[in-house]
């Protein structure tokens, strides 16, 4: 068995624009002689390797604490992708997963440089997939993710923003992401793995 680590270490992660990025104060020191070490963070939702849950863009969708852990964690494929994904690459990724096998089609996971355009956001809602990840801090354009997210999350398709697949060859895998368990939040950091065997 083979475990990869996909998720960014979160004091050094990428931080999407205007985001505020994770801070960490060492509260106690076994150096400064304090009998234990402790540390306290804050961060945003949606620093490094994390989830958008429905709430993210819908006013009444449902919040992390109220994903369905099986949306997360199970078989997924790894598709090799680099660029706009259009309407007819989102099929192709999905025949492909689909052809090795069927239960990995339900959670897409975009290797490379991938922008989910709202074309290939329709046909991934259409097929009823549970989750698609990617290796960007958000799912759809950059500087205009709003219409990408609305298509997905309102079919209820999880995104998985900021893992990262350099290492990780195509194919499927057994996919655990669990987010956090914050309550009544929009978003939550995970650490994902890929377990290949």
């Amino acid at each position: 068995m083979k475990i990869y680590d996909i998720s960014q270490e979160v004091f050094g992660c990428v931080v999407f624009p205007g985001d505020p990025a994770p801070e960490r104060t060492v509260l106690c020191s076994m150096e400064r002689g304090d009998l234990y070490n402790l540390t306290q963070f804050s961060m945003c939702a949606h620093n490094g390797t994390h989830l958008d849950a429905p709430a993210h863009f819908l006013r009444d969708g449902d919040t992390v604490d109220a994903i369905p852990l099986t949306a997360t964690v199970g078989k997924a494929f790894v598709a090799d992708f680099d660029g706009l994904c259009t309407a007819a690459d989102a099929e192709e990724i999905l025949r492909r997963a689909a052809s090795h096998d069927p239960e990995s089609a339900k959670r897409i996971l975009l290797k490379g440089k991938t922008t989910v355009s709202l074309e290939a956001a329709q046909v991934f809602a259409e097929a009823g997939i549970l989750l698609i990840g990617n290796e960007s801090q958000t799912v759809g354009p950059e500087d205009a993710p709003m219409q990408v997210h609305l298509v997905l999350l309102g079919a209820g398709v999880i995104l998985l923003e900021g893992i990262r697949l350099s290492h990780v060859p195509e194919g499927v895998y057994l996919l655990s992401a669990a987010p956090l368990c914050l309550g009544g939040a929009e978003g939550a950091p995970c650490r994902a793995v890929l377990i290949d065997g």
